[in-house]
C-alpha cells in the first residue's frame, strides 16, 4: 500500500524518484506525486492515475534539484484525485511531506489547526501532519527534526514519513511507526523507500528504521537517528544480497507469469540449506535453537491474512498430521480485536510475504505480550515481523512484484512442510522411516512443479470458455480444501469474477442451489484417501448440468464422463499435493484475467502489502 521514494545526493533527484515510483507500482496505488527542491524553489507536482501520467504532466516543468520526495498513494481518507495525492504542503508551501499509514486522531488535530489559521486543501488525514509539523516548528522555534519529533508525539496511528523543507535545503527528515521505511546509504547520497526495490540498483547498504525513530540525512553525507525522546540511536547497517533480475520481467509479458514459472526455483531455494539432499535431514536454525519450545508446546496458533492465511490452513493440516499438535489458524485482522486465550505454552506462527502486514504485526505484538513464543515466516529480510519474532525463517522466494501472490505462496508451503516434518521428528510423532520417505518426496517437488507447468497452453485454451463467466465455484477436500479457497481468491483478485471456495462436501449445504448451466465448478480431484467422495460431489454437479473443470493426477473413465475439461498434474504424496494443484489454479486465473483485458500485475483496488488497517 502506498509507496515512498526520496533522494538526497549529488545526482538529479527526479529521474531516480520517478524510476523508484515505477518500481513501487506493484504495491498498488491510485495517484502519484513528487516534490523537488531546486535552490530556493520547492516544486510539488502530483496527478491522479499512474506514474506515467505524472511523467507526462511534468515533461515541460522544472524538475531540477538534487533533493526530492515521491509517493504513490492508495486512497484511505479522501477520493483518488489530484488534490488528495501526495506530497502535501503547509499553508506557506515551504514544507512538503509524504506519508504511508493512517492518522487516527487527525480530525481532532485538524480542528485545532484550523482554529489557529491553517488552511487545508485536501480531504486526507496526511495533510494534517505537515500542518502540525509547521505549527510545532513555529511555536517552539526549533529545528525541522525537533518539530517532527514533537509533532509525532501528538499523533495516534501509523506512519512512515519523509519531510522536505525549503528553508532547510540540505536535509531530509524521516520517521516511522508501524509502517516500513528503509534508508539506503551510498557514499554521500541517501535513498529512502517503503522497501529496498527503488534503490537496490544503487546500493546494498541499508538501515531499517524501527518504530518511533526519526532519521536526519544531510547533503554532507552525515546522518543521525533519534527516538521521539531525542535519544540518539545506533543503527545497524545491513548489507543486502542484490538480485536485479527479479525486478525485471525478462522475456515474460507480466511479472505474474514470470513468478508462476519461477516456482520450481523458489521452492528449491526455500529448501536449500535446510533439507540435506544426501541424508534427507532437515536442519532449521530457528527450530534447533528453540527446540524446547517445540517439544513442550501445547498448541500452535497460526496468524496470517489473505493468501498467507490459506498457506496457514495447509500448514494446519501438515502440523497436525505430522507433528500431532493442536493447531488453530486465525485471521490476524480478527484475532487482534478479540480477547483470545493465549498462554506461555503456545507457539504463534506469523506468516506474511512482506513481513509488514499491519494486522499481523498488531496480532503478534498482543500474543507476545501474553507470553507466547513468536515464530515468523516472511520473505523480506529485515522486515518488521522478522525483527519482532523470537525466531523464524525466511522463505527465499525472491522479490515478488505481482500483487497476486504465487511463488511466495508455494515458498510458504515449503517452509511450513519443513517445519511440520521437523516438529514431528522432535515430538517423536513421526517414525524415522516415514520422516525420510516424506523428505525424499519433498525433494522431488521442484521437478514436479516444472513438469506441471507443461499444462500452460491447455489451461489457456480452457480459460477461453470461461472468460465471460460471472461466478465460479472451487471445491476441494482434505489438503486441497485450502487450495479451493486460494484458487477462488486468485480469480477474484485479478479477473474481478466472483468466486467462492468450499470444502466439496459442504456444497450440499447451500452452494448446490447455485449450480446451473452457467456455473463453472473447479474440482480439485487428486487421487487421495477421499478421492471417491470428490467424484460423488462431481456427479452431483453434473446432474444439475453444471460445467466442470477437473484438476486430477490420474484420468479415469469416471472423470472423463463427468468433466467438461481435465487438467492433469503429476502425482505425489497427498500432503504435498497443494504444491502441484497451485499451478493450474494460478494459470487458470491468469489466463481468464488476461482474456478479459485485466492488468494482472496491478489489479484494481489491491495493494501488495497491506500496511494499514
Amino acid at each position: 500500500m502506498c509507496g515512498i521514494v526520496a533522494y538526497l545526493g549529488k545526482n538529479k533527484a527526479y529521474p531516480i524518484i520517478i524510476d523508484g515510483l515505477r518500481k513501487l507500482e506493484y504495491r498498488g496505488y491510485d495517484s502519484a506525486g513528487v516534490a523537488l527542491l531546486n535552490n530556493q524553489d520547492l516544486n510539488t507536482y502530483k496527478r491522479a492515475g499512474k506514474v506515467a501520467e505524472l511523467e507526462s504532466y511534468t515533461q515541460n516543468l522544472n524538475c531540477d534539484g538534487n533533493i526530492g520526495i515521491g509517493h504513490t498513494r492508495w486512497a484511505t481518507h479522501g477520493e483518488a484525485n489530484h488534490k488528495n495525492a501526495h506530497p502535501h504542503n503547509n499553508t506557506a508551501s515551504d514544507l512538503a511531506l509524504v506519508h504511508n499509514g493512517i492518522i487516527e486522531n487527525y480530525a481532532i488535530l485538524k480542528e485545532e489547526l484550523i482554529r489557529r489559521g491553517h488552511q487545508f486543501l485536501s480531504d486526507t488525514d496526511t495533510e494534517v501532519l505537515i500542518h502540525l509539523i509547521d505549527e510545532v516548528k513555529k511555536e517552539n522555534q526549533c529545528s525541522l527534526e525537533m518539530a517532527v519529533q514533537l509533532a509525532l508525539k501528538q499523533v495516534e496511528g501509523a506512519y512512515a514519513i519523509v519531510v522536505l523543507s525549503k528553508n532547510d535545503p540540505e536535509k531530509l527528515v524521516a520517521a516511522r511507526k508501524s509502517s516500513p521505511l528503509v534508508i539506503g546509504l551510498n557514499q554521500g547520497e541517501f535513498f529512502l523507500g517503503s522497501d529496498v526495490t527503488p534503490f537496490i540498483q544503487y546500493t546494498q547498504n541499508v538501515i531499517y528504521l524501527d518504530d518511533e525513530e526519526v532519521a536526519v540525512v544531510k547533503a554532507n553525507g552525515d546522518y543521525i537517528i533519534r527516538d521521539l525522546d531525542n535519544k540518539v540511536v545506533t543503527p545497524f547497517v545491513k548489507q543486502l544480497e542484490a538480485n536485479l533480475e527479479e525486478l525485471n520481467k525478462g522475456d515474460y509479458e507480466d511479472f505474474m507469469m514470470k513468478e508462476i514459472f519461477e516456482q520450481e526455483k523458489s521452492v528449491f531455494d526455500s529448501m536449500r540449506g535446510r533439507l540435506n539432499p544426501t541424508t534427507g535431514e532437515i536442519v532449521m536454525s530457528g527450530i534447533e535453537e528453540n527446540k524446547k519450545w517445540f517439544e513442550n508446546a501445547n498448541r500452535i496458533i497460526v496468524l496470517a491474512c489473505g493468501t498467507s492465511w490459506h498457506a496457514g490452513l495447509v500448514g494446519e493440516f501438515l502440523l497436525e498430521e505430522f507433528g500431532r499438535i493442536p493447531v488453530e489458524v486465525e485471521y490476524a485482522s480478527e484475532f487482534r480485536y478479540r480477547n483470545p486465550i493465549i498462554t506461555e505454552n503456545d507457539i504463534v506462527i506469523a506468516i506474511s510475504q512482506s513481513g509488514e502486514t499491519a494486522d499481523t504485526l498488531a496480532a503478534i505484538e498482543m500474543a507476545k505480550r501474553r507470553g507466547a513464543f513468536i515464530f515468523g515466516i516472511c520473505n523480506v529480510a529485515g522486515s518488521s515481523i522478522s525483527r519482532l519474532s523470537h525466531a523464524g525463517t525466511y522463505t527465499h522466494a525472491g522479490a515478488e512484484i505481482g500483487v497476486a501472490s504465487t511463488k511466495a505462496f508455494t515458498a510458504q508451503l515449503t517452509v511450513l512442510t519443513l517445519l511440520a516434518l521437523e516438529i514431528g521428528r522432535i515430538r517423536k510423532a513421526l517414525s524415522e522411516e516415514r520422516y525420510h520417505s516424506l523428505t525424499k518426496e519433498l525433494q522431488q517437488i521442484p521437478s514436479l512443479i516444472k513438469k506441471s507447468l507443461n499444462i500452460d497452453s491447455l489451461v489457456e485454451q480452457i480459460a477461453m470458455n470461461y472468460k465471460d463467466a460471472t461466478n465460479f465455484l472451487y471445491l476441494g477436500r482434505g489438503f486441497n480444501y485450502p487450495m479451493a479457497l486460494e484458487g477462488a481468491l486468485k480469480l477474484k483478485e485479478i479477473s474481478y469474477i466472483h468466486a467462492e471456495g468450499y470444502p466439496a462436501a459442504e456444497m450440499k449445504h447451500g452452494p448446490i442451489a447455485l449450480i446451473d448451466e452457467q456455473m463453472p465448478t473447479v474440482f480439485i480431484a487428486t487421487k487421495d484417501s477421499i478421492y471417491g467422495k470428490v467424484i460423488s460431489n462431481m456427479q452431483e454437479v453434473k446432474a444439475r448440468k453444471g460445467k466442470i473443470i477437473a484438476i486430477v493426477n490420474e484420468t479415469n473413465e469416471e472423470v472423463l464422463e463427468l468433466a467438461d475439461h481435465i487438467i492433469e498434474i503429476p502425482k505425489t504424496e497427498e500432503a504435498l499435493s497443494p504444491f502441484l494443484t497451485a499451478i493450474p489454479l494460478q494459470l487458470l486465473s491468469y489466463y481468464i484475467a488476461k482474456q478479459r483485458g485485466c492488468n494482472v500485475d496491478q489489479p484494481r483496488n489491491l495493494a501488495k502489502s497491506v500496511t494499514v488497517e
